[in-house]
């Protein structure tokens, strides 16, 4: 004879697990993910090693009777965001995830003129922009739309670009659509090589880091056994000296 007791607590604790995943999975796909930065594109807002979480509601797809009712937000300039890189020349999809910074949103005009970043014939001040210490070389992304050729650009926005460039030489954002850079202008792959980010695209908003761990620069792109036991390894051994512990639960703006 089964004891109905017994049976109503694992019945209880199985209906508890399933509530538990699907939760996780609801959470995930739609309110928060964590990300981690493989690379120094948005040093030093984000670290090689930081790993986020990020905001998903915020910017996600929505009926527009929804907004007063739900804390939905604008993508705004200078806006850290995640987003699937627009178009994988391979696959001819949207690739991996990227995080980049809002520099221009729908209707915007924008240009860089030797570094120096204009937003609708404005001056731009970028407290969070890093040109390497000391700064880099001069590159020819410093000027952008690209004056004198464009052989640094992607074969489709090199076709592309001309359609959003008016008569004074400025980007013209259009609608539904963004330009997005890097923090560390000459370690990112971004908008000024590749083009725009349609809004559709775009994912979330980095909310905090929640833990930091020191990794070197191109050390997640090693990705063999050998070099997943060795980075475990140096995890477990270095967990409590390689952490940087005044980024935990920091957030991200």
């Amino acid at each position: 004879m089964v004891d109905p007791y017994k049976k109503s607590g694992l019945r209880d604790t199985f209906e508890s697990l399933v509530v538990t995943v699907i939760l996780a999975v609801f959470g995930t796909t739609f309110v928060v993910q964590a990300f981690k930065i493989p690379t120094g594109s948005m040093e030093n807002t984000l670290l090689v090693g930081d790993h986020l979480l990020v905001n998903k509601f915020a910017f996600a797809a929505h009926a527009p009777a929804l907004d007063h009712l739900l804390p939905y937000q604008q993508v705004h300039r200078d806006d850290v965001v995640v987003f699937k890189y627009p178009y994988d020349d391979q696959t001819q999809e949207p690739g991996e995830y990227f995080v980049k910074r809002v520099i221009a949103v729908p209707g915007d005009r924008v240009k860089l003129v030797h570094r120096q970043v204009f937003v609708n014939g404005q001056r731009v001040e970028e407290p969070f922009v890093n040109y390497g210490s000391p700064p880099d070389p001069p590159q020819p992304t410093d000027d952008f739309p690209p004056p004198d050729g464009d052989e640094y650009l992607t074969p489709r926005w090199s076709a592309e670009i001309s359609k959003y460039v008016d008569q004074d030489g400025e980007l013209v954002a259009p609608p539904g659509k963004y330009f997005v850079m890097g923090d560390h202008r000459e370690r990112s792959w971004d908008g000024r090589f590749w083009g725009l980010v349609p809004r559709e695209l775009i994912s979330g908003r980095p909310l905090l880091i929640y833990w930091s761990f020191e990794t070197p620069q191109g050390e997640y792109s090693r990705t063999s056994l050998a070099d997943r036991l060795s980075q475990t390894v140096d995890l477990i051994v270095h967990f409590i000296p390689k952490t940087r512990w005044r980024r935990t639960f920091k957030f991200v703006r």
